[in-house]
């Protein structure tokens, strides 16, 4: 948007421009947060739970962002500060509404422009996805992805806004919590293709069923234009209702028109799609994210994407990374969110690439609602069939999943205690996997980990791995500062 005079950013998200400013280019970023200002921003003030941003407005101008966007409320206290520093001010009744705008016009122009749009959904795996399938495009041509955990009605158009003039490809997450959510994004990202990779029971204590589940991920097939392009998961009877005949529909897994062919000793996969096979070396080998690969090659054929060879994907901090710490042990970082899919397909993996004790460190899964105490019960009695030698239980429900748990296990009050006791049980050669929903807080389990590495070994650890991929992670959302955390 650098290239967007104030007025044309006023009609693009509907406001009233109140101060034209002294700047002829448009806003080299939009933030939302007044402390996170560099310089040449444009400041969205949003109404939150707490406070109301557009109160921060002044101090966001005085601080060199290029412009303000605020509710009219806030207008006389902005304007003095605006004529100060020669800065835009815009007003609207509802600036959430006026970022949205804004976003679906950047998005119309930079399609104008020859860019396609993919839209992830999915109960798990979304960000996971989204990495692969950004490495994937990248490769052939210039992409951008949702940064950090930008998913949601206010992150998404932030996204949007943060990509860059020129791509050919942007690939952006869908969060959800309850109906109509899905359509709100779909309406703002307005996507080519709509990927839908799983329907589980998250958010059930919210929306009750998993076939209301799959509705409120359907809307992404909803909200499609005609011959546009849905990538499903093959067989999955849920979605299976609201399914378009005026769509062009591929499906992936098992019996689907994208599947796994082979995996070979070298860690290269054969992937058939349609009639021509795609051969890969990811540089990541676990059952469900080569799932996750399937429908990330279904979305590339969808824009005429055909990758090949190597394909290195950093995946976002949290989402399963595997570190070596000290005495050769591998700590698993999958603690950003979890449900009773995603708990599964870690379990699977921790039990398939152990090659010595493993150790499971799982905390509550939320919003699981009256199902909540058997799914953890459940949870533990697979655990046990995993093969899982130690387990820790943090939180309330997860006590459940110990009850279950016929191996060792301890049971702690949350993340803190976690912390402290991990470290003494774990022998030379373990891998420890450490996952639980994202209120449960685990990263202090792994900060901790890495903590205790960092000061036992004099070269580079693995807590620096941490550290960098956390930076990798910074680097993009600092493109949108002050950006909210994310919905699963």
């Amino acid at each position: 948007m650098r290239g967007w005079a104030a007025p044309r950013i006023a009609a693009a998200s509907g406001a009233t421009l109140l101060a034209a400013g002294d700047a002829a280019a448009g806003p080299s970023a939009v933030a939302i947060d007044s402390r996170a200002i560099e310089g040449g921003e444009l400041f969205v003030g949003l109404r939150g739970e707490r406070t109301d941003g557009g109160q921060h407005a002044a101090a966001a101008l005085r601080a060199g962002a290029w412009g303000a966007l605020i509710a009219p409320a806030h207008a006389d206290d902005a304007a003095a500060a605006a004529a100060e520093v020669g800065a835009v001010l815009l007003s609207h009744p509802d600036p959430l509404a006026a970022l949205q705008g804004l976003a679906a016009a950047w998005r119309a122009e930079l399609v104008a422009d020859g860019a396609r749009v993919i839209a992830i959904t999915g109960s798990t795996g979304k960000t996971s996805t989204k990495d692969i399938l950004a490495a994937l495009l990248s490769t052939q041509v210039p992409t951008w992805a949702t940064p950090a955990n930008l998913n949601t009605e206010i992150g998404l158009p932030l996204a949007i806004l943060a990509a860059p003039a020129g791509v050919r490809c942007l690939v952006l997450e869908m969060a959800m919590r309850g109906p109509g959510q899905i359509a709100e994004l779909t309406a703002i990202a307005d996507p080519d293709v709509g990927v839908i990779l799983n329907v589980g029971p998250a958010h059930l204590e919210l929306l009750g069923s998993l076939e209301a589940i799959a509705a409120a991920k359907a809307e992404l097939i909803a909200g499609l234009a005609p011959g546009r392009t849905a990538v499903l998961p093959a067989r999955e009877p849920l979605l299976a209702p609201h399914v378009r005949s005026d769509l062009h529909t591929v499906t992936f897994g098992e019996d689907g028109e994208v599947t796994l062919q082979e995996v070979l000793p070298d860690g290269r996969v054969r992937i058939r799609r349609g009639a021509e096979t795609v051969e890969l070396a990811p540089s990541f080998e676990e059952a469900h994210n080569l799932r996750n690969l399937l429908a990330a090659v279904a979305a590339a054929g969808a824009v005429g994407v055909t990758p090949h060879g190597e394909l290195r994907v950093v995946f976002s901090a949290g989402r399963g990374g595997r570190l070596e710490l000290a005495g050769g042990v591998v700590l698993i970082d999958d603690c950003y969110n979890a449900n009773p899919m995603s708990m599964a397909a870690a379990l699977e993996d921790l039990a398939r690439r152990a090659p010595a004790r493993s150790v499971a460190v799982l905390g509550d899964m939320l919003e699981l609602g009256p199902s909540g105490g058997e799914l953890h019960r459940q949870l533990g009695v697979r655990a046990g069939a995993s093969g899982v030698d130690l387990l820790i239980a943090v939180g309330p429900l997860a006590a459940l999943t110990a009850d279950t748990f016929a191996g060792e296990s301890h049971r702690v009050g949350d993340a803190a205690a976690a912390a402290e006791l991990l470290p003494a049980l774990l022998h030379d050669g373990d891998t420890v996997l450490v996952k639980a929903s994202r209120g449960v807080g685990l990263e202090v389990v792994v900060e901790r980990l890495c903590a205790d590495t960092e000061a036992d070994t004099a070269g580079p650890t693995a807590g620096v791995a941490v550290a960098e991929q956390d930076a990798r992670a910074d680097e993009a959302a600092a493109l949108v500062p002050g950006a909210p955390r994310g919905r699963r």
